[in-house]
C-alpha cells in the first residue's frame, strides 16, 4: 500500500480559471511537471509557468472543435495505471507513457449554462466529456494519484506537497469527492435532458448537508438538514440567519409551512405557524396590521410559534413581535433597525430569504419510495372567485367576495379536515387536522368564538352531510365557500337556503394531509 505519495507529474485542465496561476507556480517550484490544454496551458504560460502542451506529449492535436483534447492512450495510461503493478509499469514503459500523480480537473459548466436559458445545442456543448473521463479514472486509480475537482481544494493541495503528498486517506476522501461531483454533474444533465424530452419516469437528487441538528421531532431522534444541488427553487435552507439559536428540525418544518401560507397571498401577508398549522393567517395594506390581526386569530397558540410574512418586515411589526415569544421570523427583508430590535430577544431566529418560490413538486418519503406530485398551488380556474357557482343564498357584497376568497386561499395551508372563518381578511378562527368534518367545524367555531357571527367559512374539501355546515350557519356565518361534489351535494345546499346563507361551490378541493 502506498501511503505519502510525493507528486512529480500533473495535469491541469480547468475552465474556472479562480486560484490557477498560484497552483501552478506552487507546483512548479515543487518540482512538478505540468502538463496542460488549451486556454489552461495559455494561462499558465502567460504567467511564466513552465507548461508541456497536452497535444505535443500525445502526438495528436486538440480536434472537433475541442471535443477531443485527452482523450488518448498516453494519457489514460498514465493516470489509471496502477504504479504499485510491475507489469503495469512494464506496459507503460513499453510505450513511452509516463504515469501521473495528480490531476487537477474542473468541468464545463452546464448547470450555469442551462440556468441562463441557452439554446439547446449550446447546453449539449456544455457537456464535458474528457474531463469526468479523467477525473474518474484518477479517482478510481487513487491509490496512485490524487485527484482535485475543485479549487476550494487548491490550499489543502498547496499544504500537502509541502508535507511530500497526499496519505493514501486522503487520496482516498479526494476520489470520493470526485465521484460525487461527476455523479452530481451527470444527474444535472440527465435531469434537464429528462424534461426537455418531457420525461417524468426517473427522478435523481443530490442532497448535500447543511449542519446536523441537536435532534429530529423528538429528543431521541437524530436528524441532520440537507439542501437540494439539483434545481433552483429558493426555499427554507437558503435562508439567512442573522441572529439566534440554531434551528431545529420543529423549526424548520414550521418555517417552510409558514412561508408557503404567506406566499400563497398576492397581498402583504403574515402567517403565524404552530406544529404545521396556522394559528393565524391575515393580510392588510401594512405588514404590521396583517401581524396584528394574524396574531389576534389565537393568541394563545401563537406563544411560542413561527411568524412568516410575504412583505419586509417594518420596524413597527418588529415591535409587535418583540412583546411575543416567537421561535421564528422568516421574511423577505428586514427594515432599518428591526434586526436590532429583535435580536435584543437573545432566543429569537431571525431569518431572511430572498426571492421564496412555491415548489412546483413535492416529494413525500413512504416506506420503499417516495410519492411524488404538483404542488397545490392555488392557480386554478375554480381558485378565482369569478369562477365560483353561487348556488343558494342571497347576493353578496364585494367586501364578503373578498373575504371568502381570502379564506379559500388560506385553509390550503391547514391540515385536513380544514375549516377557517374569516372577517376583514384575517381568520378567527381555525378546524384542522381532525378525522371528520363536523369535529374541524366545531373546532373552528369554538376558536372563533363571538366573532363567528358575521364571519365566512371556507372547508378545503366538500361537506359529505349538512351537519358540519349546520355548526358554522348556527354560529352565525354568512357565506360559505367549499369545492362541492358530495352525492348529498343537495342537502348541503337546502341547509344553506333555509338559514338564507350565500354558499359557493368551487369546483377544486385542496386537501392537506401531509
Amino acid at each position: 500500500m502506498i501511503d505519502r505519495k510525493p507528486i512529480t507529474r500533473a495535469i491541469l485542465s480547468v475552465y474556472d480559471k479562480t486560484g490557477l496561476v498560484e497552483l501552478g507556480k506552487s507546483l512548479s517550484a515543487a518540482g512538478v511537471e505540468i502538463l496542460s490544454t488549451g486556454s489552461t496551458a495559455k494561462v499558465l504560460k502567460d504567467a511564466g509557468v513552465p507548461v508541456v502542451p497536452v497535444e505535443s506529449y500525445t502526438g495528436f492535436p486538440e480536434m472537433l472543435g475541442g471535443r477531443v483534447k485527452t482523450l488518448h492512450p498516453r494519457i489514460h495510461g498514465g493516470i489509471l495505471a496502477d504504479q504499485s503493478n510491475p507489469s503495469h509499469l512494464q506496459e507503460l514503459a513499453s510505450q513511452d507513457i509516463a504515469p501521473f500523480d495528480l490531476i487537477v480537473i474542473n468541468l464545463y459548466p452546464f448547470t450555469q449554462t442551462i440556468a441562463s436559458g441557452a439554446k439547446f445545442e449550446e447546453c449539449i456543448e456544455q457537456i464535458d466529456i474528457g474531463g469526468p473521463s479523467m477525473l474518474r479514472g484518477a479517482a478510481k486509480n487513487h491509490n496512485s494519484v490524487a485527484v482535485i475537482s475543485d479549487p476550494s481544494q487548491y490550499p489543502a493541495l498547496t499544504t500537502a506537497i509541502a508535507a511530500g503528498g497526499f496519505t493514501l486517506a486522503q487520496r482516498r476522501e479526494l476520489a470520493m469527492h470526485t465521484f460525487r461531483k461527476t455523479a452530481e454533474y451527470d444527474a444535472a444533465i440527465a435531469t434537464w435532458l429528462a424534461g426537455e424530452l418531457d420525461q417524468n419516469d426517473w427522478r435523481v437528487a443530490v442532497w448535500e448537508k447543511l449542519a446536523d441538528l441537536r435532534y429530529g421531532e423528538n429528543p431521541h431522534q437524530s436528524a441532520a438538514v440537507f439542501t437540494n444541488k439539483i434545481g433552483s427553487n429558493v426555499g427554507i435552507t437558503s435562508a439567512k440567519q442573522h441572529h439566534g439559536k440554531e434551528m431545529s428540525f420543529n423549526n424548520y418544518t414550521d418555517a417552510d409551512a409558514a412561508l408557503r401560507a404567506a406566499y400563497d397571498h398576492a397581498q402583504p401577508c403574515v402567517a403565524i405557524i404552530k406544529h404545521a398549522n396556522p394559528c393565524g393567517i391575515a393580510i392588510a395594506d401594512e405588514i404590521s396590521d396583517a401581524h396584528l390581526a394574524a396574531h389576534a386569530c389565537d393568541p394563545v397558540s401563537a406563544f411560542g410559534g413561527v411568524i412568516a410574512a410575504n412583505r419586509n418586515v417594518t420596524l413597527k411589526m418588529a415591535e409587535q413581535i418583540s412583546e411575543i415569544f416567537t421561535e421564528v421570523v422568516v421574511a423577505p427583508g428586514y427594515e432599518a433597525g428591526a434586526i436590532e430590535l429583535l435580536s435584543k430577544k437573545p432566543s429569537i431566529r431571525i431569518l431572511e430569504i430572498a426571492g421564496f418560490e412555491i415548489s412546483q413538486e413535492e416529494l413525500r418519503p413512504i416506506s420503499g419510495g417516495v410519492l411524488i406530485q404538483n404542488s397545490d398551488l392555488i392557480d386554478a380556474p375554480g381558485d378565482s372567485a369569478a369562477n365560483w357557482k353561487q348556488v343558494c343564498g342571497p347576493k353578496v357584497d364585494a367586501a364578503i367576495i373578498r373575504d371568502l376568497e381570502f379564506a379559500w386561499r388560506s385553509v390550503r395551508s391547514v391540515k385536513s379536515n380544514a375549516i377557517l372563518l374569516a372577517s376583514a381578511g384575517a381568520s378567527v378562527g381555525v378546524g384542522m387536522g381532525q378525522v371528520n368534518r363536523v369535529d374541524s367545524a366545531k373546532l373552528a367555531v369554538a376558536r372563533a368564538g363571538d366573532r363567528s357571527v358575521g364571519s365566512v367559512a371556507a372547508s378545503d374539501a366538500f361537506f359529505p352531510f349538512a351537519d358540519g355546515l349546520e355548526i358554522l350557519l348556527a354560529a352565525g356565518v354568512k357565506a360559505v365557500v367549499s369545492p362541492g361534489g358530495s352525492v348529498r351535494d343537495e342537502e348541503v345546499i337546502a341547509a344553506a337556503a333555509q338559514a338564507n346563507v350565500a354558499l359557493f361551490f368551487t369546483g377544486v378541493r385542496h386537501f392537506s394531509h401531509a
